[in-house]
């Protein structure tokens, strides 16, 4: 855009002087818009997104983890329960041996 702007001035003897000046503006001052307000709200959006499935692939590590932690201590009993009906067999044998003699 451009602007000019003329200036009189008269001097207290009566003379006029007359100044012109042009202002031309390419542009560069631009405001800011409804354009940049939409990029802030998407990038606000994305980060928000981004640390949702962050957080939620941190969740599901830990079910895992706690999962893995389940089965293996099931393991553990079953294999308990089987040391401990190995040993009541072994007890029954040991009785029937004495018995039998």
């Amino acid at each position: 855009m451009t602007e000019e702007r003329i200036t009189t001035v008269e001097n207290p003897d009566g003379r006029t002087h007359t100044t012109h000046t042009t202002v031309i503006d390419d542009g560069s001052r631009r405001s800011g818009g409804g354009g940049t307000w939409l990029l802030v709200i998407v990038l606000v959006l994305a980060i928000a997104v981004g640390i949702y499935f962050f957080a939620g692939i941190g969740t599901a590590e830990a079910n895992k983890d706690n999962a893995v932690a389940a089965a293996a201590d099931q393991v553990g009993n079953a294999a308990q329960s089987v040391g401990d009906a190995a040993a009541q067999v072994g007890d029954a044998a040991q009785d029937a041996a004495n018995g039998a003699e």
